[in-house]
């Protein structure tokens, strides 16, 4: 754990890992977001793919720790960087200055990373509310998943939450993406265009993969 201690002791370090933790929770949301797909297959195969996931308890723990951890990991290390560019400029960011234009089609998305950070960590929230805990006000009670999925959609609130995560996340991810390849070192000038529009792509795939959901528990 040295090797974490020492990265997370310095800028450099604190971006790089968060640049690792950023895009392992995209490999997350690309795997969620094609096992929710098989809501549109057909119920059976929706209430299967549940079914089977939440049958590996043990297996589905260590996954649920571990993506647990790398959202503290990604979020505390968003608070640690915005704290040390304060501190670094000695500025408010209403008065930011800066003398360096990043080019690439995702330089003023930077700006709301923080912002869009907040909204999608309250979605994250309301979806493990509704999904994992049934802590809302529904009545969960005998319903398969499909079933629970379809009720908990159509809720009014919940279309509304869920749409402004959805764009959030969307916005999150256009920047967040090309934004982890530099960090890492990997954001050649010469492909940076190129790697940031793959990024705006990914993110307007996810956004809009999630955002569909609520679209599609409209018309069931």
């Amino acid at each position: 754990m040295n090797w974490l201690v020492r990265a997370l002791s310095s800028s450099v370090g604190k971006k790089f890992v968060m640049a690792i933790t950023g895009l392992l929770l995209c490999g997350f949301l690309v795997v969620h977001l094609a096992g929710n797909f098989l809501l549109y297959v057909s119920p059976e195969a929706y209430n299967e793919y549940a079914h089977k996931l939440h049958s590996q308890e043990q297996l589905l723990m260590v996954a649920e720790v571990g993506l647990f951890a790398l959202f503290i990991f990604h979020i505390y290390l968003a608070f640690s960087l915005t704290r040390d560019n304060q501190q670094a400029r000695n500025v408010s960011y209403a008065r930011r200055e800066t003398k360096i234009e990043v080019p690439g089609p995702t330089r003023r998305i930077s700006n709301w990373m923080m912002a869009t950070g907040f909204v999608v960590l309250g979605f994250l929230i309301l979806h493990l509310a509704d999904f994992k805990f049934e802590a809302r006000s529904f009545d969960y009670e005998g319903k398969e998943p499909f079933d629970k999925a379809v009720m908990i959609l159509k809720n009014p609130v919940t279309m509304g939450l869920y749409l402004a995560g959805s764009i959030a996340l969307w916005v999150h991810l256009t920047h967040g993406f090309s934004s982890a390849f530099q960090s890492l070192g990997l954001l050649h000038p010469k492909i940076k265009c190129t790697i940031e529009w793959i990024g705006i792509i990914f993110a307007g795939a996810i956004g809009i993969g999630f955002g569909s959901f609520v679209v599609w528990a409209m018309i069931q």
